[in-house]
């Protein structure tokens, strides 16, 4: 059997101790992840029921703006009364009630690990964190000889990989 060379010993300790640095932030993502799939329910989401003094007479149109609520749509206009998603405006008196929908504080900060900008700090976290993630997919093939069995079947395994990600991609 042959000896391993230096640069697959050098990978094979870099791979082991980026991994357990990347562990704990590969847990929070995968937690935010799987939240995030949910996004369009109100799976976990607290609920609060909110009633703000508005200025009468606010146009239809204004009022998801003056809210500040993205994709807000009027469902119908009886009288006095705009009927929302959630809620009503009054607008005679001004009132606005509505059910405010959102994640834990926790889950909530979680999450914005997925959706951070490039204008905010968070992104060096996601460069270091994808980075980190393409040495482990190139360092993985430093891990065994091409020669062995374990390899071969780690090539078939990682061509699957590639294989049913871009079946699901395009199906």
């Amino acid at each position: 059997m042959s000896k391993p060379s230096k640069l697959a010993i050098q990978m094979r300790v870099i791979h082991r101790y980026l991994g357990f640095l990347l562990a704990g932030i590969m847990f929070v993502y995968a937690l935010s992840g799987i939240v995030l799939i949910f996004r369009d329910t109100d799976a976990l989401k607290k609920k609060e029921t909110i009633e703000r003094q508005l200025e009468p007479n606010i146009a239809a149109a204004d009022l998801g703006k003056t809210l500040e609520m993205r994709k807000f749509r009027v469902e119908k206009e009886e009288g006095d009364f705009i009927y929302f998603k959630d809620g009503t405006y009054n607008k005679s008196t001004g009132e606005a009630t509505y059910v405010k929908k959102e994640l834990p504080l926790i889950l909530d900060k979680m999450t914005h690990l997925h959706k951070a900008k490039s204008s905010e700090p968070l992104f060096f976290l996601n460069i270091f964190f994808g980075l980190g993630l393409l040495f482990f997919v190139v360092s993985s093939f430093w891990m065994f000889m091409p020669s062995t069995s374990i390899f071969r079947k780690g090539m078939y395994f990682t061509i699957g990989g590639i294989v049913l990600t871009l079946l699901l991609l395009f199906l």
